[in-house]
């Protein structure tokens, strides 16, 4: 229809392209790097469509039935849906084969093929005919010999000895055959009533997929505008990059240039601290070295004179005695440990070096490095001053991206939108009054259709009616006292209304077989032919089967919506495209109906947006990197001789002690041998010395040796600083110029590999977004799930709620069938015990042999042997 194609052709203008450019961005970063991933696009989310159907059935109870009519089914029919013999029959009578074609044998083995598959329905079809037409005549015949009085008709009843347990048996029978007719009688009416009661879920199918279908339409308009409308997403970060072109550029030039700049940079400010740290530490040396000398030569008096003044104490006649002698001769011996052990006097000086590094350290070269990184971090500033004409022509690049999105709104103009769809729109309207206005005569119809089947309900209903009857007038009016001939009236009554039950088991049986062979036939195939291939998608097969209605066109869903049959389109594809709610125009598969890659490669991939960004020339010959001052100052620095200090003889001399002995173990040991010698004089004077000496200790020797520990520290700080000092500042400046050289000899190429690099993110943003459009069409614009869920929706009415509830009416209406002849043995074999029979047989040894002389009017037969 006109509306269907202007449909088709309003979603196909949204198709992404632009893989060959993908491809040459590819192949170029891999030539040199990867680029940096674009910023990623918000475009929000298309506004989605709900929709209101939900084509799935639960049958309840009712379903036992189905799978128990289905297993049925089954047993008759367990052969596989003949998906290839179908295919064979349709194309052989596509061409309009004649009656006698089909004696060639290539349609005799066809033919075979399809009598083999239905076999089953044939067998019980033939069954079917056989009783439908035996009934009638076994009817007829049994009339006759009744009239005859055969065949039960002869109003005698013997008597046996087993007679009560014969009619026992025949009566539990009848029950029996009885309770599963009625059981029968059940199902039959619970698939007719099921029937009736989903009329109004069929209206509510129709009305909620009439919703959805306009939904549908009337969303469809919004969401392709909402496509259009997001390309300026797209182009406005375009123009905003494009504004900002100096910092973005810019940015990404240093970023590449950094990895070469910054670590040289590092280095020589890491160096201007060392110089620092190397003038702090020769300040240190020489400091220290002053407080040592200075305090060597107190020290030297200090224990000179302490020597001398213990030497005279030892001295002392009292030291002559024979149990003090020995302490003042130990004592005596440890005189000459009262010595300096360090000699700080012979180290070289360190003013000259001193000297030196201030004079380097007048030169700032901490803030010439830091005037360095200025210069290199502005380089986005020097790249947005080179790049103003980029930014003069952004008002030309505007018009172009605003060209572009006129072409893409022109483009999805192009079909009429629209009116398509308000006149779909109106036809869902005017096709759903039609269909509402069918109701009251479906209802009608439905309405006798139930009534039809109750009828014939009625007719079994009717025989179980004089079954019932018969048994309950039979079994109350039964008394055992009463001979054959001697029946009440009650009980003749049971066995009349059992012989009216068996009268009209003849008149309706046929006629009810007749039903349940016509139902079975069709109900039966159109359940094995339609509703199982259509619930497991075989039938969709055989509608796709390639060249199945003509051999020179393979498909024939494309075929009959776009006069093309060789597009790769299939209905069962289709359907499970709309079935997990894709887009149309993906299930469709439009892209292979319209070329719309170059309409695209035409517009959103502009060849002119990137001619612009191939005029930019950015000069980086300003960038200076380390100032010639900031040069000399680190080779003055490596000149300045604190290599050449002499590190060893220093820490030769720190790790000596400042005394030969430590003062404060001597002071005690000399405190502890004084009070081994006797009280007086003598022992007071020696703890008066080792007082001195602690004293000693304290004011020489702790200072000396924090001075030592200072000097010790910085002493190793400046061999470690001054270590290949030369090479270091050699490879500082070596690295200084290799990054000096990238900038003004290779700054052209970096240029233009960011250039190009920043020219791709530019495209990446529409890329982005002809992505954002493929990804929209196929799954969120103009979901199709309306159209599976008619199909389902379609399989839900003609089988679950016909075929299924047709196919258990003809199961419960053919099993009261069956059973009726069974029930029509029984009756009239129970007849027999409940009616009043003319004649009965006499027995001398009866109790009853006074039958004559009670009930006059019966007479006996004459006796045989047999009997």
């Amino acid at each position: 229809m006109l509306w269907t194609r202007c449909l088709v052709l309003l979603l196909c203008w949204g198709s992404t392209s632009g893989e060959q450019q993908a491809d040459e961005a590819r192949v170029e970063s891999r030539r040199q790097r990867s680029p940096p991933p674009v910023e990623p696009l918000d475009f929000g989310f298309v506004p989605a469509a709900v929709y209101d159907t939900h084509a799935y059935y639960e049958p309840g109870a009712v379903g036992i039935l189905f799978h128990v009519v289905h297993a049925f089914l089954y047993v008759i029919q367990p052969n596989s849906f003949p998906k290839d013999l179908i295919v064979k029959v349709i194309q052989q009578n596509m061409g309009g084969i004649k009656i006698e074609e089909w004696r060639t044998p290539e349609n005799v083995v066809l033919l075979l093929q399809m009598i083999h598959y239905e076999v089953g329905f044939l067998i019980c079809a033939t069954i079917g005919v056989i009783f439908l037409i035996l009934i009638p005549i076994i009817g007829m015949c049994f009339c006759v010999c009744r009239c005859c009085e055969n065949c039960g008709g002869e109003m005698h009843q013997r008597q046996r000895k087993n007679i009560d347990c014969q009619r026992g048996f025949y009566t539990a029978s009848l029950i029996a055959t009885s309770i599963f007719i009625v059981l029968g009688v059940l199902i039959a009416y619970a698939a007719n009533h099921n029937v009736s009661t989903h009329i109004k879920s069929t209206r509510r199918l129709i009305n909620t997929n009439m919703r959805d279908l306009k939904t549908f339409a009337n969303n469809t308009p919004a969401q392709i505008d909402y496509l259009t409308a997001q390309y300026t997403t797209a182009k406005n970060k375009v123009l905003s990059d494009l504004d900002n072109i100096g910092p973005l550029l810019g940015g990404r030039i240093q970023s590449q240039l950094e990895k070469e700049v910054v670590p040289s940079l590092d280095t020589a400010l890491r160096m201007a601290g060392a110089m620092r740290e190397t003038k702090e530490a020769l300040e240190n040396v020489n400091s220290s070295l002053d407080v040592l000398q200075e305090g060597t030569g107190m020290l030297q008096a200090s224990l000179s004179g302490e020597r001398a003044s213990l030497s005279n104490t030892l001295s002392d006649p009292a030291c002559t005695n024979g149990a003090v002698s020995h302490t003042c001769n130990t004592i005596r011996s440890t005189l000459s440990q009262l010595g300096i052990n360090a000699d700080f006097s012979t180290l070289p000086d360190v003013t000259r070096a001193l000297e030196n590094v201030n004079t380097v350290l007048k030169t700032d070269l901490s803030n010439i490095v830091q005037k360095g990184y200025s210069s290199f971090n502005d380089t986005p500033n020097l790249v947005k001053e080179q790049t103003k004409n980029i930014v003069s022509a952004l008002p030309r690049v505007k018009v172009m991206l605003d060209k572009i999105g006129i072409e893409i709104n022109s483009f999805s103009k192009m079909f009429p939108v629209e009116p398509s769809l308000v006149n779909f729109t109106i036809f869902l309207s005017d096709g759903q009054k039609k269909i509402e206005s069918y109701y009251p005569q479906i209802d009608q119809m439905d309405f006798y259709r139930w009534v039809g089947c109750v009828a014939v309900l009625c007719m079994v209903v009717l025989v179980l009616a004089f079954n019932f009857l018969g048994l309950l007038c039979g079994t109350c009016g039964y008394d055992k006292q009463a001979t054959p001939t001697t029946r009440g009236c009650l009980s003749n009554t049971g066995g009349t209304l059992l012989m009216a039950g068996v009268g009209f088991s003849f008149i309706f049986v046929w006629v009810l077989m007749g039903i349940v062979t016509t139902l079975f036939v069709v109900g039966g195939n159109v359940e094995k032919m339609m509703c199982e291939p259509l619930a497991n998608r075989e039938l969709f097969k055989i509608i796709d089967t390639p060249f199945l209605v003509h051999p020179a066109k393979k498909n024939f869903l494309p075929g009959l919506l776009f006069q093309n049959p060789n597009i790769d389109l299939t209905l069962g594809s289709m359907y499970r495209d709309c079935y997990e709610n894709n887009g149309l125009y993906h299930s469709l598969q439009l892209e292979t109906m319209f070329n719309i890659n170059s309409f695209l490669n035409r517009t959103v991939y502009n060849r002119d947006l990137a001619k612009v960004l191939e005029s930019v020339q950015v000069d980086l010959h300003d960038i200076t990197l380390l100032e010639q001052a900031g040069r000399d100052s680190l080779i003055h620095f490596a000149n300045s001789g604190v290599g050449n200090i002499d590190y060893e003889a220093y820490l030769a001399e720190v790790t000596k002690g400042v005394t030969l002995v430590d003062l404060l173990s001597f002071s005690t040991d000399l405190e502890s041998q004084a009070d081994q010698m006797p009280r007086g004089a003598l022992e007071n004077a020696l703890k008066g010395h080792a007082s001195s000496i602690r004293q000693i200790h304290r004011e020489h020797v702790v200072p000396m040796e924090q001075a030592m520990s200072t000097l010790s520290q910085s002493i190793k700080q400046l061999q470690r600083m001054s270590s290949d000092l030369p090479v270091k500042v050699t490879n500082i400046l070596s690295a200084i110029d290799a990054a000096e050289y990238l900038i003004t000899h290779n700054a052209s190429h970096v240029v233009k590999q960011e250039t190009k690099g920043y020219t791709q993110s530019l495209v990446g943003y529409f890329k982005q977004y002809t992505e954002w459009v493929k990804n929209s069409l196929t799954s969120e614009v103009a979901q199709c799930k309306p159209i599976s869920n008619i199909v389902d929706s379609m399989e839900i009415v003609a089988c679950s709620f016909v075929i299924d509830s047709v196919n258990t009416f003809w199961f419960g209406l053919g099993g009261c069938c069956i059973l009726l002849i069974p029930s029509i043995i029984f009756s009239i074999k129970l007849a027999k015990y409940y009616r009043r029979m003319d004649t009965e047989d006499v027995f001398e040894d009866s109790p009853y042999c006074d039958t004559l002389t009670r009930f006059p009017r019966a007479s006996a037969p004459p006796s045989y042997a047999d009997w």
